[in-house]
């Protein structure tokens, strides 16, 4: 046994070197992990726009080294860089079942979406999904603590069926208080933002899924299809068809009224 591990042990320590060697003749190596370093400032400031050029940058730099296999080797990346988007979540407090979808989530869109046609495309989408659960994670700043954690505990938790009487319960509040402070602090009802967090989150699913719009109404305990769809419009300005057919619409995000506003 310890004769097989030695010989294991050596044959790991040559290719580990010639692996070194490899990496350290790859020209444009540095400039490569200091775009990607510029990728996640730009997606943790919510610079979308910017975010999405510097992985076009660094996918240009992949299809030079690459050549023949370009499109195994921005796949190939793109899996990494899921990961390593997994790992910087859960650094910033995501939960682990919220980080293992994202990464499950990611690895869907990668596959299905790896063609000559549509990988660029597949670049864009894993940054806006990036950027929408780093956005859920943002920490408002209300002048009320219990408002505060009651936002943070809707994201975590807003694919399940909540009710304004679930949240008062779990704060050992009353639910008529909770309701009172919740929209004098940000400016919108409780029931209200429950809808406005589905809705936004119902956008990934239609976007960048095959799961059907009944399904995904059901999955977010709309009471049914109509409703989901008069509630999406209401936000959106268009039906969850017209949003999954249309690529070219922006998604929906919003911000609260009295945000960062002194109360």
């Amino acid at each position: 046994m310890q004769h097989v591990d030695k010989i294991f042990l050596e044959n790991f320590s040559k290719m580990y070197i010639k692996e070194i060697a490899l990496v350290n003749s790859v020209k444009g190596l540095d400039t490569f992990l200091e775009l990607e370093k510029r990728l996640f400032l730009h997606m943790f400031s919510f610079e979308i726009d910017a975010a999405k050029k510097v992985l076009r940058e660094m996918i240009e730099l992949i299809i030079l080294k690459a050549e023949k296999q370009m499109i195994l080797g921005v796949k190939n990346y793109y899996i990494q860089l899921a990961g390593l988007m997994g790992r910087k979540l859960h650094e910033n407090q995501v939960p682990v079942d919220k980080v293992m979808a994202f990464n499950i989530s990611s690895v869907s869109v990668i596959e299905t979406k790896m063609s000559d046609a549509q990988f660029l495309q597949c670049a864009d989408e894993l940054v806006e999904f990036f950027v929408m659960v780093i956005t859920e994670r943002k920490k408002p700043s209300f002048g009320h603590q219990t408002v505060n954690k009651v936002i943070v505990f809707i994201n975590d938790e807003i694919e399940n069926n909540l009710t304004v009487e679930d949240i008062a319960n779990h704060f050992n509040i009353s639910a008529s208080h909770l309701s009172r402070i919740f929209r004098e602090h940000t400016g919108v009802t409780l029931v209200e933002y429950l809808n406005i967090r589905k809705i936004e989150e119902c956008q990934y699913f239609l976007r960048h899924t095959n799961k059907g719009i009944s399904d995904i109404s059901d999955s977010f305990h709309f009471c049914n299809q109509s409703y989901f769809t008069r509630i999406f419009k209401k936000y959106t300005g268009i039906t969850p068809k017209q949003f999954r057919d249309h690529q070219e619409y922006p998604n929906f995000n919003y911000s609260f009224p009295n945000e960062n506003k002194a109360i």
